[in-house]
């Protein structure tokens, strides 16, 4: 069965709820998402709210790690693949629920702003030398220095770097 990646935009409402799974413990965090229809009613001429749709949202290890920083009322955009999960009750009824599982979740910069804190597994130091032979980094990110600690960027650092917007010519 082939996957299609599903797009949520909405509002973080429920507590993050953390646990350890299987025999190599991994993270797995669990929430639910809020996605709020919002349309423009013609006869009223204003913007109405339509329905919501709540689903259940899990993530795995390091994607479950950075997103416990999100608290509960945060505005999100999640990006993953639906699953149905299906159980019998004890009485044996079937039931079954369609969760979200997560792939990359991020905050909605159409509704807040954010600090960027990059987190890096530390690498081993590199001599004067060693640097003159090793080929040229892949990625620009590699150009930076992160063997001490991560490093936070601030969304203002970039405008205060960039200086004024100035127009192109038409």
């Amino acid at each position: 069965m082939r996957e299609t990646p599903v797009t949520v935009v909405g509002t973080l409402v429920s507590e993050m709820r953390p646990r350890r799974v299987g025999p190599d413990a991994a993270l797995v965090l669990n929430f639910r998402v809020a996605c709020n229809e919002r349309r423009f009613d013609k006869a009223s001429e204003s913007w109405v709210d339509g329905e919501s749709l709540y689903l259940s949202v899990s993530c795995w290890r390091r994607l479950a790690e950075n997103a416990a920083s999100l608290v509960k009322g945060d505005p999100v955009i999640v990006r993953g693949k639906l699953r149905t999960r299906e159980w019998t009750t004890e009485q044996g009824e079937r039931r079954s629920v369609v969760e979200l599982e997560a792939n990359s979740i991020g905050p909605d910069l159409a509704r807040c702003a954010v600090t960027v804190r990059k987190q890096r597994e530390a690498e081993p130091s590199r001599s004067v030398n060693q640097d003159a032979a090793a080929p040229p980094p892949q990625d620009p990110s590699d150009l930076l220095d992160t063997t001490d600690s991560p490093y936070e960027v601030s969304l203002s650092d970039f405008a205060e770097a960039a200086g004024p917007l100035v127009p192109l010519p038409a």
